[in-house]
This record gives C-alpha cells, sequence and structure tokens, in this order.
C-alpha cells in the first residue's frame, strides 16, 4: 500500500509541476518529468509497480497536458507519437531501475552471506570445542537470517538441512517449523556450502588438537618413565648399597661396640630415606593417576604446620623453623595429611638450603584466602629454573649437592590443587626463596580458638 500511495503521489505531484513548466518548454516536452517518478518507483517498490507508474503517469500526460485536455481523446496525431514514445521511455526506465535494485539487493544479500560466514569461522574456529561452540553459532545463524530458532546438528540426521562435512561424516542444519520453502533453497544455495566447510574444518582441527594432546601426553609419560628409572636405578639403589655394606660389615666378628652403633645408624638413615623415597613416588603416582581424592574436614593451619615441623625434628632436628601465625586465623577445609605431607616437603626443602638461617613461616588472611610462605635465606633459585621447579625429577641448579629425588615439589603442587589452593615460588639468587600457598576459605569458616 505504501507504494500504491507513493506512485500515486508522485504522479499527482509530477502533474501539478508541469503546469509551471509550460510556460518555458512545450506541454509535450515536459511529460520526461514523469520519468522521475517512474524511476522513483521501480528503484524502491519493484517492476510490477514501476510499469503501473508509467502507464498511470502516461494517461495523467494524455488527460491533464495533451490536447485535447480533459479527455484521453488526442487532437494532433504528432501527440500519439509523442505519448508513445513517453510510454517505451517510462516501460524501459521502469525495468532498468528495477534491474538496478535487484542487483544491489543481490549484492547486499551477498555482503551478508559473507559476514555471516565470517561470523560462523570465527566463532566456530576460534573455540577450543566444537561442540561447546554450535549452540552460539546456532544462535547466531537464527538471528543473522531472522529465524526463530535453528540448530545445528553433527551426525545423521533427516529432520534438517543436510550438510556434508567429508571422510564419511554428516551433520544438519534444523530449520524450525515457520521457515518457508524459500528460505530453505536459499540456505541450501549459499550458506549450507559455506557452513558444511567451516564445520568441516573445526572437526579436523579438534582432531588434530586431539592428537597433539595425544602425542605430548605420550612424550610426557616417556619422560615420566625415564626420570623414574633414573630415580629408581640411582636414588633406590644408593640406600640399598649403602644398607647392603653397612649389614655385611655388621657381620664381622672383628667389629667394635661403636662401629657397629654407627653402622646401625647408618643403616636407619639409609632404609629412612629409601622410604621417604618410595612413599614419594606412591604419591606422585596417586596424583598423576586422579586417585589422590582429598578427604576434607576443618582443619588448623598452625597445627598442621607445626605437626610438619615436629615431624622434621623428630627425623633429623637441624635448622630451627619460626611460626607465625595470625590469632584470628580460620579454620580450612582440606585434607589435613595432605597438607602436613606438602609442609614437611616444604620446611624440608627450605632447612636443607638455608644454612645456619632459621625457616620462616607466615600464615594471615589475604583477600579471602589463607596465604601461607614459607620463607628461607639460602643461595635462591636461578630465574631460568624458577618455572621448572615444580615438574617431576626436576632439580634447581643452585650449585648445592643434595640427595633429593627431585619429587617433592611435585608432590606439593599436587595435594595443594588437589585441595583447591595454588602454589608458587617467588627467589632472587643469592637472597633466598619464598614459596606461597593460597587455600580457599570456606563460606562458613570456624574461627580458630583462643
Amino acid at each position: 500500500m505504501l507504494g500504491v500511495a507513493a506512485a500515486a503521489g508522485a504522479i499527482a505531484g509530477t502533474t501539478l509541476l508541469i503546469y509551471p513548466l509550460r510556460d518555458v518548454a512545450p506541454a509535450v516536452s515536459a511529460g520526461v518529468v514523469y520519468l522521475v517518478a517512474v524511476l522513483l518507483v521501480s528503484t524502491y517498490w519493484g517492476l510490477w509497480l514501476g510499469l503501473l507508474t508509467a502507464v498511470a503517469g502516461a494517461a495523467a500526460f494524455n488527460f491533464f497536458h495533451i490536447p485535447l485536455t480533459g479527455r484521453f481523446t488526442i487532437d494532433d496525431p504528432e501527440n500519439w507519437v509523442a505519448l508513445a514514445v513517453f510510454l517505451v521511455t517510462a516501460v524501459m526506465a521502469s525495468t532498468v531501475a528495477d534491474l538496478a535494485r535487484s542487483r544491489a539487493a543481490e549484492a547486499q544479500r551477498r555482503r551478508q552471506e559473507a559476514a555471516l560466514a565470517a561470523e560462523m569461522a570465527r566463532i566456530l574456529l576460534s573455540g577450543a570445542n566444537l561442540h561447546d561452540a554450535l549452540p552460539v553459532a546456532s544462535a547466531r545463524l537464527a538471528d543473522q537470517l531472522g529465524l526463530p530458532g535453528a540448530e545445528i546438528v553433527l551426525g545423521d540426521d533427516d529432520a534438517g538441512l543436510a550438510l556434508d562435512l567429508g571422510h564419511g561424516r554428516r551433520g544438519s542444519l534444523r530449520l524450525p517449523a515457520t521457515a518457508t520453502d524459500r528460505t530453505a533453497r536459499r540456505l541450501r544455495g549459499h550458506v549450507v556450502p559455506s557452513l558444511a566447510a567451516l564445520l568441516s574444518a573445526a572437526l579436523d582441527r579438534d582432531a588434530l588438537q586431539a592428537e597433539v594432546v595425544e602425542t605430548a601426553a605420550l612424550r610426557r609419560s616417556d619422560v615420566i618413565k625415564t626420570a623414574l628409572l633414573r630415580a629408581v636405578s640411582h636414588d633406590l639403589r644408593t640406600p640399598l648399597t649403602a644398607i647392603i655394606a653397612a649389614g655385611d660389615a655388621v657381620r664381622s666378628p672383628t667389629m667394635e661396640a661403636g662401629e657397629r652403633d654407627e653402622l646401625g645408624s647408618l643403616i636407619v638413615d639409609e632404609a629412612g630415606r629409601l622410604s621417604r623415597l618410595v612413599e614419594q613416588l606412591l604419591d606422585l603416582s596417586r596424583l598423576q593417576a586422579g586417585a589422590a581424592e582429598p578427604r576434607r574436614d576443618w582443619c588448623s593451619i598452625e597445627e598442621v604446620v607445626r605437626a610438619a615441623a615436629d615431624h622434621l625434628d623428630a627425623r633429623e632436628p637441624g635448622v630451627p623453623v619460626e611460626i607465625r601465625v595470625d590469632r584470628d586465623l580460620p579454620f580450612v577445609q582440606a585434607d589435613a595429611a595432605q597438607l602436613e605431607r606438602v609442609f614437611v616437603n616444604l620446611l624440608e626443602n627450605a632447612r636443607r638450603y638455608s644454612g645456619a638461617h632459621p625457616v620462616k613461616v607466615r600464615a594471615r588472611v589475604v583477600s579471602g584466602r589463607v596465604s601461607i610462605r614459607v620463607v628461607d635465606r639460602g643461595p635462591g633459585i636461578a630465574a631460568a629454573d624458577l618455572p621448572h621447579i615444580f615438574e617431576p625429577f626436576r632439580q634447581a641448579g643452585n650449585g648445592r649437592a643434595h640427595t633429593g629425588s627431585g619429587l617433592g615439589l611435585a608432590i606439593v603442587r599436587g595435594f595443594v590443587e588437589a585441595n583447591a589452593g595454588r602454589v608458587w615460588a617467588e627467589s632472587l639468587p643469592g637472597q633466598g626463596t619464598v614459596f606461597g600457598i593460597e587455600l580457599p576459605l570456606a563460606e562458613q569458616s570456624l574461627p580458630e580458638p583462643a
């Protein structure tokens, strides 16, 4: 209706406009002004309304401006020629304008389809997983096409437009029941091929990423197996060799009591070292297998840290440990046994390198989390080694030899992360090392008793 009203208004306005023009040009020549109305209507409302405007314009031109006016009869035969020329010209102008309009509309559709393909490529190929990106892509596709909904489905499905994803893979684009056949034909001709190509590329990318992850996991497994064999061949063999040698020496009938006691102490120390290494290997294997599920309960960080320090002192007295804990430090929900293993490893590592300086432990609440810092004044860790210190069988090259297996800090990270915490290290060579641990507070934490 808007187009008909616009055509009628344009014809009426043009008819009125020609009246003042008749003073400067013949009325027959002024008929060309009607072509403006024909072009306008054809450009915006299509060919048929443009043709109707051309016929209506010719009729108005005849009735109002070609003698005899006020009637559809023409006095001069030459005016018939002028009217015919005008009508043909108007029809041709309408046809050309409609063709230009159609091409402009087609170009706009092509731009929209190109923009849609780029948007689909961004959504489907930039995400980490194709299946997670499909709902977002489906919603975006429906929005761009003006549909109430759409769904991209992987696998054989007969309910939508078929998508050939290559290598025997299938998919479909499900449309709502309100979608017309014209919409389906347009999608099948212009959207489905590009969508299928993008889905195929996304599937290939996921398969490639899976292969990369599997290859990396296998490579990592080989590294761990190699390191484990090294630990078994060296770290386990060393205490066993010492135990066997000391045990053989104890059997000597010429052994004096003091020497026998010394060898007995050596056997006990090496057996303890062997036991700790086996425990670390078992802890690491449980962590890597995902079998180290924490048994969460309310526990006091101060009690856990003091129990770890007492355990070290009972095993081997050494550098003192200074513990400073806020009086109002709340309890945390965690596995106390796992946290004790964490602090035993951290304190043992700190005492090993601290020299004569005491190891300091500070615990407080920071930004809604319990923060614990273990500080030593040892030689520090080189910047190149710092990103790798929590990896299994890695030992920092700090210039000091020790008998560690390189498993302690890997176990620390595993147990802390199993209890929903995080651990990190800060160090400056020559100025010591700080190991930081943050543990979450439960919504209703119990206060530390006075």
